[in-house]
C-alpha cells in the first residue's frame, strides 16, 4: 500500500481510492498551498487575489482593468470589487486613457510598491518553507511540468 495513502496510525486513508488520480493529488496538494499562503498574506492584509492583482500592477504600471482582468483570468465584472478594494487603500489609482477616456489605466502608489515588496517577500519565504522537502531540481521539474501543462491546457 502506497504510503502517502496511509494516516498517522497505520489505518488505511479513506481517499486511498483516489490517490492514483493526479488531479485529487493536485487539488490536495493546492489546499495546502492556499492555507498556508493565505496565512502568508495574511499579515499584509491582503488576499491572493489581491496580492496578485497589486503584483502585476506593480510589474506592468498603466494596464487596463481588462488587461488586468485577461491576466487573472477572472471576469472584468469581479475584478471591480478588487480594484476598488486596492485603490481604497490608496495602493492603485485610476488613471483616465487618454485615448479613450472611459477605460482605465491602473497605476500602483508608493504605498503600494512597497507593500507589494514586502508581500513578494513573504510569498517568497512562503514557498521556501512550503516546498523545503523538493530538492532544486525538484522544484525546477515541478515548475516546468505545471508550465507545460498550462500550455496545453490553454490549448
Amino acid at each position: 500500500m502506497d504510503a502517502i495513502a496511509q494516516t498517522a496510525d497505520q489505518e488505511p486513508a479513506p481517499d486511498r481510492h483516489l490517490s492514483s488520480f493526479i488531479g485529487y493529488a493536485m487539488k490536495r496538494a493546492l489546499s495546502i498551498v492556499q492555507a498556508d499562503f493565505a496565512r502568508a498574506l495574511a499579515e499584509h492584509d491582503l488576499r491572493a487575489v489581491s496580492f496578485s492583482a497589486l503584483s502585476i500592477i506593480v510589474g506592468e504600471p498603466g494596464l487596463t482593468q481588462t488587461q488586468l482582468a485577461d491576466a487573472l483570468q477572472i471576469e472584468r465584472s469581479n475584478l471591480v470589487t478588487i480594484i476598488d478594494e486596492l485603490a481604497g487603500r490608496n495602493l492603485i489609482v485610476r488613471a483616465a486613457v487618454a485615448q479613450d477616456r472611459r477605460r482605465h489605466a491602473l497605476m500602483p502608489t508608493t504605498a503600494g510598491k512597497q507593500l507589494a515588496a514586502a508581500a513578494q517577500a513573504s510569498a517568497t519565504e512562503h514557498e521556501r518553507t512550503l516546498f523545503a522537502c523538493l530538492t532544486e531540481s525538484e522544484r525546477s521539474e515541478l515548475q516546468r511540468i505545471l508550465q507545460k501543462f498550462r500550455k496545453q491546457a490553454a490549448v
